[in-house]
């Protein structure tokens, strides 16, 4: 047998090796996201909710500038939906991209899909208004980074929604996945700048007093930016892709995995666990 034909036969394993690798980084992405966005959601009903089941709303400031003002009734009602709100498309948004959920539960992949594209609406929204009209953390460049995110967060959820009314799946599909990344920006900027400071031993780029600096003014766009490049080589690898795009996928989604998974143990430890109060 020759060399010639013995790379022939070798294609075909090779291509189904890429194929099993390329669907495992994709799983373990999405498990570890899955697990980083609920405990997200519980620090958030715990540290929030808790505070305001026991009356104590200025239990909201602890870690969130302006999260509670006195006599501000509307804001404060703004600042509670918001939290509301993130909790819920935090644990809603993962249900929609399970397949087995959209094969098994068609009516409930439907009614969870408008709840969350209503919360993620209503989410934009009222973050734009705790931005420019409550007062916020960080900078220009910042507020302005999490106003595109908000804007992106519309204009994917419209989308969505018109290429499902459209009945083209496929395509609602892609847009429903941008929105999700889109949705988890400020999950993904916790995520992403606990990473920065286990990888520097602290805070590096960035004043953590004024909570301002060119790291954060980074981090501020591509909280988003950087997981949807990511996933439109992913989406453009499982179009067109041969075997060597298809394990130079894979080892970026593990990279960014670990990486990922890393901000989630630090997320855990250092900022979220010793801010519940139950």
């Amino acid at each position: 047998m020759t060399s010639a034909t013995l790379t022939l036969s070798a294609r075909p394993r090779l291509q189904a090796w890429s194929a099993t690798a390329l669907a495992s980084a994709t799983t373990f992405w999405f498990v570890a996201t899955v697990i980083g966005q609920c405990i997200f959601a519980v620090y958030i009903l715990a540290l929030y909710g808790g505070s305001a089941v026991r009356g104590n709303f200025k239990g909201w400031n602890h870690v969130m500038t302006h999260g509670h003002v006195p006599g501000d009734t509307a804001g404060n009602l703004v600042t509670g939906a918001h939290l509301l709100l993130a909790m819920l498309i935090m644990l809603g948004g993962a249900l929609q991209l399970v397949p087995q959920v959209r094969r098994r539960a068609p009516v409930f992949h439907r009614w969870n899909g408008r709840v969350y594209l209503t919360g993620a609406v209503v989410a934009a929204l009222s973050g734009l208004y705790m931005v420019w009209l409550r007062g916020a953390v960080g900078d220009m460049a910042q507020h302005l980074g999490t106003s595109l995110n908000a804007v992106l967060v519309l204009l994917f959820a419209g989308l969505a929604l018109w290429r499902a009314l459209q009945r083209d799946f496929a395509a609602h599909n892609r847009w429903a996945l941008r929105l999700f990344l889109a949705v988890s920006g400020v999950w993904f900027f916790r995520v992403g700048l606990m990473f920065w400071i286990a990888i520097h031993g602290g805070p590096s780029g960035f004043n953590p007093d004024t909570f301002t600096g060119p790291f954060l003014s980074f981090l501020s766009y591509a909280q988003y930016l950087l997981p949807l490049a990511v996933l439109q080589l992913y989406l453009l690898c499982r179009a067109h892709g041969g075997t060597t795009a298809r394990f130079g996928m894979t080892a970026l989604l593990v990279l960014c995995s670990v990486a990922m998974s890393i901000g989630i143990f630090v997320a855990t430890i250092g900022m979220w666990l010793p801010s519940i109060k139950w």
